[in-house]
């Protein structure tokens, strides 16, 4: 009943501007032949006059109707609409003036081109005045939730938005409407300045985003340039986000899909958007070629990197996917995924297992034999790992060279490590197992024939469990004042997607004893990500949401790093790869005389739970781990 109703409140506009168009026709023959009268100058014979009138009106209606004149959504009503509807006069207007000469009817040439000025006038001006109305009639009864919007950027992305919400406008059928109105477009380029598009001024640049959001009464933003460089996507998003209104953000140009709806792939803006990375760029047909037909196990397959490990083998085409979880509803979730995206007879197979229990890893390598191993599983949160060093000990040691020695046994292809950046200078516990892993990787890397062993280590990735940013969302969807523990702490960020697609081309490039070093950009102040983050909800740093700093946690540092001193010294320079983003770190030679048996023993003090013995066996075996201990981890 509402598309009738729009429907036929479109067609009674159409039909009125139709009405008026003939109506002015008519009127400017009747205004033509009164100038002449008055100059006393010849017209035409009486018998002439009305046939011409017919002529005229119907040729230059015919005309109008041909070039769309009536098909324009009246809101988006351009100059390229007004320069259409005056050609379909002038050639309404010409045709007439053909006919009137082949049938020599005796008319003077300035009657036809007063008539003719007059038409193209009088439709021109028409449409401005009836468009100024109709806009001032509808923006008083405008719907609220048509949300007036400020779209940045007057390039084919803007004007792939405004065709479509023309066309929504236009199109009573489309479902569900879209609720924008577009009020003004900001672009850099001074050409553009004042320009318009598809009926929308260009009011300003990017700097002006922020008084005409507050000047019109924007109550969205849409950024429109999908092709932008990263360091002035992230300096634009950056002057949205403090404007005060929500942001939508077109995605990449390599990430829009082209088909015949935009809209629906504007997304939300994200804390990553604000962070000006470009997605990662990677070898799919390499991957592809690693992972088809493979069977690929998957440790700590239902967290945050193991899971979208496993999204992304999935597809390449393996033949089978064996996730293994210690916590049954992650791996539970991500089975969902998977059935509802390929359908439940996908080779995905669930284990619930700890890689602590040996008997039960050997069972699952007896069942399944993997040919590729990507070892995700680890206790990572810093502050509960100082508290609890022997758990740290026990699932990321311990559990790391069980696996490892497992894969050797059983000749998988590859295994393949995630480790990370504070396993570099360990500060703390966690860092310092991951070290110790790095460390297992390279000692079964140069005592085994048929496995390659690979180590990939790269920052902090957004949006994983116990990071960051879930935990300022948290706090900001509470009302509460977000928590930094000093304004000067900076990291390197990462998506999760692309993370794991780096990870997933360094395996396939990898010959074995590698360790990858994946660029994690320009560092980023946690400071900063707060206030990103708060202005991305719309709202004022430190007025509308408070930032509270509460010191560093329990082995937290300043500043992470990527490479050691000495992987530096020994090469200079990282080397490079066919990935601008992989890098390669050679590995730090070691005393291994006796690696296993301080394995054995630091594994026999962490069953114990012996807290102590655990941390001094640990320092010893990983010499430039600088540790503060702490007994106990206080929330502030």
């Amino acid at each position: 009943m509402k598309r009738y109703a729009t429907r036929k409140k479109n067609s009674v506009r159409k039909y009125i501007l139709m009405a008026a168009d003939i109506g002015i026709l008519f009127l400017c023959i009747v205004l033509t032949v009164f100038v002449f009268f008055l100059l006393e100058r010849p017209v035409m014979q009486m018998n002439h006059l009305l046939p011409y009138f017919a002529i005229n009106i119907l040729l230059s209606f015919l005309t109008l109707t041909v070039s769309g004149a009536y098909d324009v959504f009246w809101r988006y009503f351009n100059m390229r609409d007004y320069i259409t509807c005056s050609l379909g006069v002038v050639i309404g207007q010409v045709l007439s003036s053909l006919v009137v000469l082949l049938l020599r009817w005796h008319i003077p040439m300035g009657f036809l081109a007063l008539n003719a000025i007059l038409a193209i006038g009088g439709i021109v001006v028409f449409r401005l005045v009836f468009r100024h109305t109709f806009l001032i009639l509808t923006d008083a009864g405008r719907v609220e939730s048509r949300k007036r919007l400020l779209i940045v950027g007057a390039g084919s992305g803007c004007e792939l938005i405004l065709k479509e919400i023309q066309r929504s406008c236009a199109d009573p059928e489309k479902t569900p409407p879209i609720p924008y109105d577009p009020i003004c477009i900001v672009d850099d380029d001074p050409l553009k300045r004042n320009a318009t598009v598809m009926g929308v001024r260009v009011a300003g640049t990017t700097e002006d985003i922020k008084p005409l959001c507050d000047k019109l009464k924007i109550d969205m933003i849409m950024f429109a340039i999908p092709s932008c460089d990263e360091e002035n996507r992230r300096r634009i998003l950056d002057l949205c986000s403090h404007a005060g209104r929500p942001v939508k953000i077109m995605p990449y140009l390599s990430q829009l899909l082209f088909q015949k709806d935009i809209i629906p792939q504007i997304q939300d803006i994200r804390i990553e958007d604000l962070l000006g990375r470009e997605p990662a760029k990677f070898d799919r047909e390499k991957v592809a070629g690693f992972l088809k037909d493979k069977v690929c196990m998957i440790t700590g397959g239902g967290g945050s990197i193991g899971s979208e490990i496993v999204r992304q083998i999935m597809t390449y085409h393996p033949k089978k996917v064996i996730i293994v979880d210690i916590y049954e509803n992650n791996a539970y979730d991500i089975q969902q995924e998977l059935f509802l995206t390929y359908g439940s007879k996908i080779p995905l197979f669930v284990e619930i297992a700890s890689v602590r229990d040996h008997a039960k890893l050997i069972t699952l390598f007896e069942k399944y034999h993997p040919q590729i191993v990507f070892h995700a599983a680890a206790h990572k949160h810093v502050p509960l790992m100082e508290s609890c060093p022997e758990e740290a000990v026990k699932n990321n040691i311990v559990g790391t060279f069980y696996l490892a020695t497992l894969a050797a046994t059983f000749q998988c292809e590859k295994f393949i490590m995630i480790s990370t950046d504070k396993a570099v200078h360990p500060a703390n516990v966690m860092g310092a197992t991951k070290r110790c892993c790095e460390m297992i990787i390279q000692y079964m890397s140069q005592h085994s024939t048929n496995t390659e062993f690979i180590t990939t280590r790269f920052g902090n990735v957004l949006g994983s469990n116990g990071s960051v940013i879930p935990l300022f969302r948290k706090q900001l969807e509470s009302g509460k004042p977000l928590t930094v523990t000093h304004p000067k702490m900076i990291r390197y960020f990462m998506t999760i997607p692309e993370a794991v697609s780096l990870v997933l081309h360094a395996s396939a490039m990898a010959h074995g004893g590698e360790i990858f070093v994946l660029d994690m950009g320009a560092p980023v102040r946690i400071l900063t990500l707060a206030e990103n983050l708060i202005a991305a909800y719309g709202k004022r740093p430190y007025f509308d949401v408070k930032i509270r700093f509460i010191g560093l946690r329990p082995g937290e540092k300043m500043e992470e790093e990527l490479m050691t001193e000495q992987e530096n010294k020994q090469q200079k320079t990282l080397q490079e790869t066919e990935n601008s983003q992989i890098f390669i770190g050679k590995q730090i030679a070691f005393d291994d005389s006796n690696f296993i048996s301080r394995l054995y023993k630091i594994e026999q003090a962490a069953l114990r739970n012996d807290r102590e013995e655990t941390l001094q066996l640990l320092k010893e075996l990983v010499p430039d781990f600088h540790h503060e201990d702490a007994n106990s981890f206080t929330a502030k």
